[in-house]
C-alpha cells in the first residue's frame, strides 16, 4: 500500500512562481513512475509533468520551459516547481504513482494508469 501526501499549493500573482511537493509512504518498490495532474473546475483533468525513476521526464506543451519535475536523493519526494505562472494554471493539482504507463507519454491517458494518488492541492493564480 502506497500513500502520497501533497503539499505547496496557494495564492500567486501572475509571473510568480510555487513549488509543489509529494512525499511517497508505504510499499513504493513497486512505484517506477510519478506525475502531476491538475484539474480545474468544469474542466477535464489534465496530466502537467511525469518522471520515471531511471530519469526521463515528460511535460505537457503548455508546461514546457515553466515547469520542472524532479525526484529528491531518497526517492520518496517528488517536486513540481511551477515558474512563470499564470492564470489558466489555476487548478487543483494531484501527485499520482503508478508501477508504469501503458504509453510511451505515460501523460497521454490523462492518469487513467496510475493507481495511487493523492489528495490535491490547490494553487490559484491571479492577475
Amino acid at each position: 500500500q502506497v500513500q502520497l501526501v501533497e503539499s505547496g499549493g496557494g495564492s500567486v500573482q501572475a509571473g510568480g512562481s510555487l513549488r509543489l511537493s509529494c512525499v511517497a509512504s508505504g510499499d513504493i518498490s513497486r512505484i517506477n513512475l510519478m506525475g502531476w495532474f491538475r484539474q480545474a473546475p468544469g474542466k477535464e483533468r489534465e496530466g502537467v509533468a511525469a518522471i520515471y525513476t531511471g530519469g526521463s521526464e515528460y511535460y505537457a506543451d503548455s508546461a514546457k520551459g515553466r515547469f520542472s519535475i524532479s525526484l529528491d536523493n531518497t526517492w520518496t519526494t517528488v517536486y513540481l516547481q511551477m515558474n512563470s505562472l499564470k492564470p489558466e494554471d489555476t487548478a487543483m493539482y494531484y501527485c499520482a504513482a503508478a508501477e508504469y504507463s501503458y504509453y510511451r507519454d505515460p501523460l497521454y491517458s490523462k492518469g487513467a494508469d496510475f493507481g495511487v494518488w493523492g489528495q490535491g492541492t490547490q494553487v490559484t493564480v491571479s492577475s
